[in-house]
C-alpha cells in the first residue's frame, strides 16, 4: 500500500535534532522525497545514509535558516533534484533559558534570528514550488511556550508567540492559494536541546511537575503530528495550532 505522504516532496529543517530526525523517519516510512536540511553537515551525511538505507529518496541540504540566501540555494537544490516541493516542516529552533533582565542582546537576536525570522524565511523562499504544487503544507514547530508564559525563556517565549501569529496569518493569505499553514506546539520533549536540563533535574523539572502526564514526550510522539499535519489527512485543517504536550496546558 502507498504510504500518507507517496508522491510528496518535503524538506525539512533541524532534521539533525530529536524532532527533526523523528519527523525525517517517519516521512520517510510514509513515501515522501525528503530534503533533510541543517547546520550540522557531517550529521547530515549520517541522517541520509540512515534514510537511504531504509529506502528513502534524499537529498541534504547544508542550511542556515537565519540566512536568505542559504534557503535561496536549499530551494533552488530541491528544484533541480526533485522539480517541486509540496511540504515544508520548520523545525530548526535554539533556546535561551534567561528572564527579561537576564537576556542580552546577542543572545535575544540570535534567537529571534534562527526561531522567528528563519520560519518567516523559509516560507518566503519556498513559497513559490509550493503554489506550484497546488496541494502544499506548511508545518511551523512552536511550542506550548508560544501560547502560555513561564516567567522565563524570555526570548525564545518571544519568538515562538510569533511563530503561532506568523502562522495564521500566512495561513489566511494563502488559503485560496493550495498551500495549508499550521503549527505544532510541543510540551517538554526529551531532545538533544534541553537534555542537560532534563538530566540535571530529573522528574523535578518544573515544567514536567506540571504537566499531567508526569513525564517529558518523545521525538516519536511529535512526528505523527508533523505526518498528520503535512498529509491530505488534514486538507481542511489551516490556521490552527496543534498541542502535543502531555496536557500542560490543560490546566
Amino acid at each position: 500500500m502507498p504510504g500518507r505522504l507517496t508522491g510528496k516532496v518535503a524538506l525539512i529543517t533541524g532534521a539533525t535534532g530529536g524532532i527533526g530526525s523523528a519527523t525525517a523517519d517517519l516521512f520517510a516510512r510514509e513515501g515522501a522525497c525528503l530534503v533533510i536540511a541543517d547546520l550540522d553537515a557531517e550529521a547530515l551525511r549520517a541522517l541520509a545514509v540512515r534514510l537511504e538505507a531504509k529506502g528513502a529518496d534524499v537529498l541534504a541540504a547544508r542550511l542556515d535558516v537565519s540566512s536568505s540566501e542559504s534557503w535561496d540555494e536549499a530551494i533552488e537544490l530541491t528544484r533541480r533534484r526533485f522539480g517541486r516541493l509540496d511540504v515544508l516542516v520548520n523545525v530548526a529552533g535554539i533556546v535561551d533559558w534567561p528572564g527579561i533582565e537576564g537576556t542580552t542582546r546577542e543572545s535575544w537576536d540570535r534567537v529571534i534570528a534562527v526561531n522567528q525570522t528563519g520560519t518567516w524565511l523559509g516560507m518566503k523562499a519556498a513559497m513559490p514550488l509550493l503554489r506550484a504544487s497546488g496541494n502544499a503544507s506548511i508545518v511551523n514547530t512552536s511550542s506550548v511556550l508560544g501560547l502560555v508564559g513561564s516567567g522565563a525563556a524570555a526570548a525564545y517565549q518571544a519568538s515562538k508567540g510569533a511563530v503561532r501569529l506568523l502562522t495564521k496569518t500566512a495561513a489566511v493569505e494563502y488559503a485560496t492559494q493550495g498551500v495549508r499553514v499550521n503549527s505544532v506546539h510541543p510540551g517538554v520533549i526529551a531532545t538533544p536541546m534541553i537534555q542537560d536540563l532534563l538530566d540535571e533535574q530529573g522528574d523535578g523539572q518544573p515544567d514536567i511537575v506540571r504537566t499531567p502526564m508526569r513525564r517529558a514526550g518523545r521525538p516519536a510522539e511529535i512526528a505523527p503530528a508533523m505526518l498528520f499535519l503535512a498529509g491530505d489527512e488534514s486538507s481542511f485543517v489551516t490556521g490552527t495550532e496543534l498541542v502535543v504536550d502531555g496536557g500542560l496546558t490543560a490546566y
